[in-house]
């Protein structure tokens, strides 16, 4: 292939999966500029890295799987520097499609859920997208490069302390 269609088909599949970026950038920054530093750069290393793509998996596991360590490793950049990264309050992992208008108590629970993500560490917090992303534990541990049994183990742990923490939550009681 030459390399205009190398570009081409490279942008196609960037667009074709733009939604991967959009979801990482938002969970693992809060400023729009920081969002739209991290995104280029996640094209970037997909760009760069773009040889070690194995054409027998699906492009989309692979796209995580670089864009979560981009994100890691800017998060830890930023945080280095003193700058605080937050979990996007416009950015909503799950889909409320099917709630009545008006439910504000669900939206609370959401909002709630998502300040608790946000808490997580980095690791624990691409668990959780992934897993509201209803990705199968083949795919999250072909991402993360955990076993499936890890995921497992972690996500049960990750949904009891999040469980934990809305019961302690006195609004909730």
């Amino acid at each position: 292939m030459n390399p205009t269609d190398q570009h081409a088909a490279f942008l196609q599949l960037i667009q074709d999966n733009k939604g991967i970026l959009f979801k990482i950038s938002h969970s693992y920054c809060h400023n729009r500029d920081d969002r739209e530093d991290l995104m280029q750069e996640i094209v970037y290393q997909l760009w760069k890295s773009g040889e070690s793509f194995d054409t027998h998996r699906k492009f989309s596991t692979w796209m995580y799987r670089i864009a979560l360590n981009v994100a890691i490793s800017f998060y830890r950049r930023q945080r280095r520097s003193g700058l605080r990264i937050t979990f996007g309050g416009d950015l909503h992992l799950m889909e409320l499609e099917d709630r009545p208008d008006g439910d504000e108590e669900l939206e609370e629970k959401v909002d709630l859920l998502q300040q608790f993500i946000s808490e997580l560490g980095e690791l624990d917090k691409a668990l959780m997208i992934l897993y509201l992303e209803e990705k199968s534990y083949r795919e999250i541990a072909e991402v993360l490069g955990i076993t499936e049994t890890n995921v497992a183990t972690k996500l049960s742990r990750i949904k009891g302390r999040l469980k934990e923490q809305f019961l302690n939550k006195k609004t909730f009681l």
